[in-house]
């Protein structure tokens, strides 16, 4: 693992920083080089392996001296342009693929079942190969069975993500924050990026932090009531206060109940069950990405300020006619 622009990679093989700069359509001559915080020579670039822990950093000019900063969500080190996570629990097979595409989603869930005989349908045989999967650990009562899941998932070719559900409440469905925690320092620890979904609580969050998490993913309102962001304040002090992305998860029922949370300044959000149930779920999906990339710009851009008391002419009153 090495460290470039702030960003960790993995290399699959030994590259020079030359092979580094090729591979990853950088032009030598364009760029400067400071490796483990010393400027690299020109000259050198051929001759330096890249090696474990190395951190780099590529400069080069940019007109107006700053360059549009990309705004990619980085989850463990890996880098995404869009900020829409689709779940998959409710969706026909026949759509998953459709509504990843109207939704340019790069990240979609799955969950971890029992096989069945007879070659039925696998969802995988409907996800384009560049998107993401987020296996979840639903149907886990607590940390041993969410972990259990996870390795699992990771066995079956889906890689280091996991989305952590541990819910042994049958009647609300709402997690359990603290074998959550306990899930998520094990996972973690064996190299999973985690991704645990929990009630949007500061403690319990920055325990996630601790505990390794590679971002804080609190419910809106309770599973599948497409209520909208209940726990808005809440989710609000985890922006505030957590130093990792926060990804509102849950209940989110409308377009602009997503565009809220990125006006809040989440990173991302996950919508299922709003797209699953809607009339026309591929224009539903499309909907929702327009959405979130409006609350992300509107965020960007910096909200205009709120008057508690009072009104503010956007026109002059004096000056016509009469003082």
């Amino acid at each position: 693992m090495i460290t470039v622009n702030g960003v960790e990679k993995t290399l699959e093989k030994p590259l020079s920083v030359t092979e580094y700069l090729e591979t990853n359509k950088y032009v030598p001559v364009q760029v400067a080089i400071e490796l483990n915080d010393k400027i690299l020579a020109r000259e050198l670039y051929g001759t330096t392996i890249l090696k474990e822990g190395d951190v780099m950093e590529i400069v080069s000019f940019m007109g107006g001296g700053s360059g549009k900063n990309e705004d990619k969500l980085v989850l463990g080190g890996h880098e995404f342009t869009s900020r829409f996570i689709l779940g998959s629990g409710k969706f026909s097979l026949d759509l998953v693929k459709a509504c990843i595409e109207k939704a340019e989603a790069q990240i979609i869930t799955l969950a971890l079942r029992r096989a069945n005989e007879g070659g039925l349908a696998n969802i995988l045989d409907y996800i384009p190969d560049n998107v993401t999967l987020l296996p979840n650990t639903s149907g886990a009562r607590n940390a041993e069975e969410a972990v259990r899941i996870a390795r699992l998932s990771r066995e079956l070719g889906c890689g280091d993500f996991v989305k952590i559900e541990v819910i042994h409440d049958s009647k609300y469905l709402l997690p359990d924050n603290y074998e959550t925690i306990k899930a998520t320092e094990i996972l973690a620890k064996e190299g999973f990026v985690v991704m645990p979904y929990m009630y949007p609580d500061l403690n319990a969050a920055r325990d996630l932090v601790n505990a390794g998490a590679a971002c804080v993913m609190p419910l809106g309102s309770p599973i599948g009531s497409n209520k909208g962001i209940c726990t808005k304040e809440f989710i609000q002090i985890l922006i505030d206060e957590i130093d990792l992305p926060i990804i509102v998860d849950a209940g989110i029922g409308r377009p602009s109940q997503a565009c809220e949370a990125m006006e809040m300044g989440a990173s991302a959000v996950m919508a299922n069950t709003a797209i699953a149930t809607a009339g026309d779920v591929e224009a539903m999906a499309e909907a929702f990405k327009k959405a979130i990339e409006a609350g992300r710009s509107a965020y960007l851009s910096g909200l205009g300020r709120t008057l508690e008391k009072g009104a503010s002419a956007s026109s002059p009153l004096t000056g016509f006619l009469h003082d």
